[in-house]
């Protein structure tokens, strides 16, 4: 739905340098790594390698690199796989090699965001892949964790859906209060033009609301949890004319049939809210 933003790759206005940065600072506190300070010596090496215990999508593998960089910006690292992947369990993401105590104090931080990252392109993947063939096309949600919503909808992409929204500022998005406050749908729709906004969506939960969002000139649809029988009435009363979109009770369960209905997205809040972080873990080695 976003098309202004990459398939792969963060954006390049995300400030990856203060994201690290602030990251680290959290762990690191006033006094640093008092662990790794103590129990390695200050000239140790760290050979080891990232890898997944289960089969993943891969997702902020960039982010990792940049933790292990800015500690050491000498390291040695070899990406052995890239964002957006499939792999199996067992696989070696990336080989590193480089100061000991500076690799043990970005551990964390790294697995961190690849874990969390690749967690929700894993699980965007399995929605992908249950709606294959029907027409449909993900979406993803702002039920995101607050400051990471650029990342996690970077993981959402990496896992093969669009992105939604970003935020407030891209769309309108005309929900039941919105209309309540403004006293009803078309004027609630009439003031969005009159402020110029051009991608107005609004949000429907019977059939009888459509007509009137369509004449007010809502430019999409959202179809607020409506059974798959209701959808497919209100996508033949839709005929074409503006996006429609599914969201509301979809799990991997019942996303399937909601697909077959004809809408043209299904938007599903769990991708960011309820992704488990993926198994991933850094191991030193001898060789």
């Amino acid at each position: 739905m976003n098309a202004a933003l990459p398939k792969t790759g963060l954006p390049a206005s995300f400030a990856v340098d203060a994201f690290v940065a602030a990251t680290l600072a959290e762990d690191l506190g006033t006094v640093g790594d008092i662990t790794s300070n103590a129990v390695i010596p200050a000239d140790a090496r760290f050979t080891g390698v990232m890898d997944s215990r289960d089969p993943i999508v891969v997702a902020g593998l960039d982010l990792a690199e940049a933790f292990f960089r800015t500690l050491d910006p000498d390291v040695r690292i070899e990406r052995l796989v890239q964002d957006g992947q499939q792999v199996a369990a067992g696989t070696i993401l990336m080989r590193l090699e480089g100061a000991g105590r500076a690799m043990l104090t970005a551990e964390r931080s790294a697995l961190n965001t690849v874990q969390h990252l690749s967690g929700i392109a894993t699980m965007t993947r399995g929605y992908v892949d249950a709606i294959a063939g029907t027409g449909a096309i993900l979406l993803d949600t702002r039920k995101t964790i607050p400051g990471l919503r650029v990342l996690e909808k970077y993981a959402t992409r990496m896992g093969g859906a669009q992105n939604h929204r970003m935020g407030l500022w891209d769309a309108a998005m005309i929900k039941d209060n919105h209309v309540a406050v403004a006293g009803g749908v078309a004027e609630a729709v009439r003031r969005a033009k009159d402020a110029g906004i051009a991608h107005i969506i609004v949000e429907v939960d019977r059939i009888d609301q459509i007509a009137p969002a369509l004449e007010a000139g809502a430019t999409h649809l959202l179809l607020d949890n409506m059974p798959p029988a209701m959808l497919r009435e209100a996508v033949a009363l839709v005929g074409g004319r503006v996006p429609t979109e599914a969201s509301g009770g979809v799990n991997l369960d019942t996303i399937r049939a909601i697909a077959q209905t004809g809408v043209t997205y299904v938007s599903v809040g769990r991708l960011t809210q309820s992704a488990p972080a993926a198994d991933i873990g850094l191991d030193f080695t001898t060789a």
